[in-house]
């Protein structure tokens, strides 16, 4: 199955707090459908990454663009796929 990194670049910080539970809660309910690999936030507080599980490029897009960080504009949203290299 690929990968797709969605980068959440801040837009917002005031309001980055406000929506945070939100985002969280979201998030949490995809990792329990095992739709995501890995995420968190940057430590510089630029924004943050989740790295979604999905068949194609059209379904990771759907999952990122509901995430409530990018629908109330509190995050910029920039989504590759991404290939996991393992030694």
């Amino acid at each position: 199955m690929p990968y797709y990194a969605a980068i959440l670049h801040m837009v917002n910080e005031e309001k980055n707090q406000k929506v945070l539970p939100y985002h969280i809660e979201y998030l949490d309910r995809l990792d329990q459908q095992g739709k995501i690999f890995s995420r968190g936030p940057f430590l510089d507080g630029s924004g943050g990454m989740v790295v979604y599980i999905a068949g194609t490029l059209e379904e990771a897009r759907h999952m990122a663009e509901n995430d409530p960080h990018v629908v109330n504009g509190v995050r910029r949203l920039e989504l590759k796929e991404w290939q996991v290299w393992k030694p």
